[in-house]
């Protein structure tokens, strides 16, 4: 059966106080996690969890992240950190009742906080982070997580710029660290169909692929850019991190008393690129795994996209990309088209989505009357029989578990790190091409553009010290 699955990180941030330096220091001294077998000490024993550090609790945190991995006995969640005390203290208060209440045991867990991801970082207990943060405050955590020999989960996407995602990459695989980016689809729980149809399209039930048609929603123009008081709970130095310094007003960061609200971050080019990092880097992975391009990209573009020309929210609104890859396939991706991933072929199509299932309450499918999951321009595409000798691709049950047994396996995740940033550079370069009126030419082994310095230059962003990484570019 077939089967297919020069970090030049800056030292300065870490020796600038003596918090960063003794993570400096630590990193010769620091392993890997040493997790004892059960057999040895029984499946409770304290040394046979998976201890794990959650850096940053809010809305995908708390609703996704950590009830999918807690839900695992091996893990145990020991610690937060957040710039927002208030959060941090929340985040404590919900992860020590979640235990309580499944074990039964009102002091299941202590669990620490911190104001400074970097301290907790430092912890020996410590073997694995979660990292639910703004798109912005991706990548660095990252790095510095897999320095401390540490393993990582991280939210998508991978990172604000592709020169931050290509060193992020570099220094996952130059240390060894296990990485799962959220590229959930890929698992069988709760959408066995993404991995279905990337099966069929991989052992040509469509024929040749010729076009894929990739639906994305924009975001609406709004936001209050009034200026505010910064929360005395709120460290906005920090979360504005390696971006420029700007006034606070709520619209620009997160809700002060609701957890659950979509924050104002998301619809800002400073912290992302909107919804085609958003949802993109969920359904441009589903395309590439079908197509079997996940470590490489397209090598033309173009696009259009409407901007707002008022208020605070800056990220694109409506838009249409066009994107050629070597293997002759043409990928678009509009709001024209229905949420999810089309596969068309010389053959036939498939059509796939997540339905009306969301991960919290306010993705754009959420609470939607959607059109079904998975289709084909033939039913019987769908129940056709992939033979043992034909492509069977990874299987994941569930995404966090995968990343928790690998951390056990030291095997690699069905969403390693190099796939997140291929799948991540298809957005971002997608992007890119929103802000040039032109046909842009990709390389995708040098990862740079073809005779063009403009578009070269929006590969990385001015990074405002003390915060961010020299990039390798």
């Amino acid at each position: 059966m077939k089967k297919e699955g020069t970090d030049k990180l800056s030292r300065r941030n870490f020796m600038k106080s003596s918090t960063k330096g003794a993570l400096a220091a630590s990193l010769a001294i620091t392993g890997f996690p040493t997790i004892v077998p059960a057999s040895v000490l029984g499946k409770n024993a304290p040394s046979n969890k998976i201890n794990i550090g959650q850096i940053g609790f809010g809305r995908i945190g708390m609703t996704h992240d950590l009830p999918e991995t807690m839900k695992n006995d091996i893990a145990r969640v020991i610690a937060v950190a957040d710039v927002d005390s208030k959060r941090a203290q929340m985040g404590k208060e919900w992860i020590e009742k979640q235990y309580a209440d499944k074990y039964n045991k009102p002091n299941y867990v202590e669990v620490k906080v911190y104001d400074d991801y970097k301290e907790m970082l430092l912890q020996k207990d410590i073997d694995a982070v979660i990292i639910s943060t703004p798109d912005h405050w991706h990548a660095q955590p990252a790095m510095e997580a897999a320095l401390a020999g540490k393993d990582i989960y991280m939210q998508k996407p991978t990172s604000l710029t592709i020169a931050e995602g290509r060193t992020m990459s570099d220094t996952i695989h130059r240390t060894g660290a296990i990485f799962q980016i959220g590229s959930q689809q890929r698992s069988v729980s709760p959408w066995p169909q993404f991995k279905r149809a990337c099966e069929l399209v991989r052992n040509g039930r469509i024929g040749e692929v010729k076009r894929i048609l990739v639906g994305l929603p924009g975001d609406p123009a709004g936001g209050n850019p009034t200026e505010m008081p910064v929360p005395a709970n709120l460290n906005y130095d920090m979360w504005l991190g390696s971006t420029p310094m700007v006034p606070y007003t709520l619209d620009r960061v997160h809700s002060q008393t609701n957890l659950n609200d979509r924050p104002g971050w998301l619809r800002c080019e400073q912290f992302g690129a909107g919804m085609i990092t958003g949802w993109g880097a969920h359904h441009l992975d589903i395309a590439h795994w079908g197509m079997g391009t996940e470590y490489t990209g397209p090598i033309e573009l173009e696009a259009t996209a409407s901007f707002p020309t008022e208020g605070l929210w800056t990220v694109h609104g409506d838009f249409e990309v066009t994107a050629k890859y070597a293997n002759g396939a043409t990928m678009l991706v509009s709001g024209a088209y229905p949420n999810g991933v089309r596969f068309e072929g010389t053959d036939g199509w498939i059509f796939v989505a997540r339905g009306n299932v969301g991960v919290t309450a306010s993705d754009p499918v959420a609470g939607s009357k959607a059109s079904e999951a998975f289709k084909a321009s033939d039913p019987k595409i769908l129940t056709s029989v992939i033979g043992p000798d034909e492509i069977h691709l990874y299987e994941s049950s569930e995404h966090h578990k995968n990343w928790l047994d690998c951390i056990v396996s030291r095997q690699q995740t069905i969403t390693p790190a190099e796939v997140a940033q291929r799948s991540n550079s298809a957005c971002l370069l997608s992007h890119i091409a929103m802000k040039i009126p032109r046909k842009l030419y990709w390389d995708p082994i040098r990862e740079r553009f073809k005779n063009d310095d403009e578009a070269n230059a929006m590969l990385s962003r001015p990074q405002r010290f003390p915060y961010g990484v020299d990039y390798v570019i």
